[in-house]
């Protein structure tokens, strides 16, 4: 689609904005025409308002892979193991067929904190894409071998917080 070679992108830290960021390239790319495939790792809420988004916009897929609830570190169910490793073999999918042109895969980091998927299999999805496919990886934290394949690391820092003074997530901005 972009006729030049794809980079991988990181949008991390412990800021808000590194899903959002995402969708908004992925906005600009289904601008100029391209596919885009997102898949989500550990979000099996069906409230979040970028699937409803999905579905009104052409181009744009949003695969879910996780339950419906938080994990906390440490207390991973075996469905958290089998949902992650749908989601890999979800995104090795895309990746062979070559069936898009930006893949982005949210929330990858936070999967691979809770050894629900490798960094390793992770950097060998970017090292086998194809040429001209964009690869978007976000979450906390990102492991130090992302980081050094990446081609753009952007971090968001928190400076304050609304949660910090009560405010809870809200639909339609953080959900």
């Amino acid at each position: 689609m972009f006729g030049e070679r794809g980079l991988v992108h990181i949008y991390t830290g412990d800021g808000k904005g590194k899903t959002t960021s995402a969708l908004g390239l992925a906005m600009r790319a289904l601008g100029h025409g391209a596919r885009v495939i997102m898949i989500q790792f550990m979000k099996g809420w069906d409230s979040y308002g970028e699937l409803k988004t999905a579905l009104k916009l052409e181009g744009l897929e949003i695969i879910q892979t996780g339950r419906p609830d938080y994990v906390y570190k440490g207390s991973e169910l075996p469905e958290d193991y089998e949902e992650a490793e749908r989601g890999m073999e979800k995104a090795r999918e895309v990746i062979d067929k070559g069936c898009c042109d930006m893949l982005i895969l949210d929330e990858i980091n936070v999967a691979i904190d809770h050894g629900l998927v490798s960094a390793g299999s992770v950097a060998e999805l970017a090292k086998n894409r194809p040429f001209g496919m964009e690869l978007v990886l976000t979450g906390r934290g990102m492991h130090r071998e992302l980081i050094a394949i990446a081609d753009l690391v952007t971090e968001m820092r928190e400076i304050k917080h609304p949660y910090k003074d009560g405010v809870l997530a809200r639909k339609g901005v953080e959900f």
